[in-house]
């Protein structure tokens, strides 16, 4: 049995199965494994198929929204690296570091008036959105779209695919950087080694 998916101690104790269809998602890849099946064992499973975009999407499902969202985070800042600049990763960032009322009211003006050419819009999506309701006030008691935040945070770390060295190092990278998320950790696992940004430098 594989240890990558030891640990994970921010993925509730809950079948894989149950949190998918929580959120209204589905793998591409048919499994072997039970229908109450924990999430590490279909994590594993998944991992031995090379299924990498479905280890991605049962990730997404699994980690607790604030989480998710700073997950998406940490590859929206390798999506705009270039740009430099982004309004809705910089909201989103504040609202993981201090969900408040406040934080939220700027994301939703931010996602109003700055969203269109904003590479990051999924994240800042996905924070408005992680409390699990339409906003403060009257919209408080509405839920939000189901899935909603695990489906932006999936879109964004798939984003990866456009920026990264090679599409196998960004799938293990977006899916070691939720597995740290997941132990506790911050996920800030480069995209690029220092070896290969060292060896551009010299060609």
């Amino acid at each position: 049995m594989s240890k990558r998916f030891e640990n994970l101690k921010k993925i509730p104790d809950q079948p894989a199965a149950r949190l998918l269809a929580a959120a209204n998602a589905k793998l591409k890849t048919k499994v072997s494994a039970p229908a109450n099946a924990s999430v590490q064992t279909v994590l594993e499973e998944l991992d031995k198929a090379e299924a990498p975009v479905d280890v991605l999407r049962l990730l997404s499902v699994s980690l607790p929204p604030r989480e998710c969202v700073w997950w998406s985070c940490v590859a929206g800042r390798d999506v705009v690296a270039l740009e430099g600049k982004s309004e809705c990763l910089a909201a989103a960032e504040a609202w993981v570091f201090e969900p408040s009322a406040e934080n939220r009211e700027h994301l939703r003006l931010v996602l109003e008036n700055e969203a269109v050419d904003d590479e990051a819009t999924p994240c800042a999506t996905a924070a408005y959105y992680a409390p699990g309701n339409l906003g403060e006030g009257e919209m408080e008691d509405i839920a939000a779209p189901v899935g909603v935040v695990s489906a932006c945070c999936f879109g964004m770390n798939l984003k990866l695919l456009n920026v990264g060295p090679t599409p196998e190092r960004c799938f293990q990278v977006a899916i070691d950087r939720a597995v740290d998320i997941a132990r506790g950790g911050n996920g800030k696992i480069e995209l690029v080694e220092k070896a290969e940004e060292a060896k551009k430098g010299t060609d």
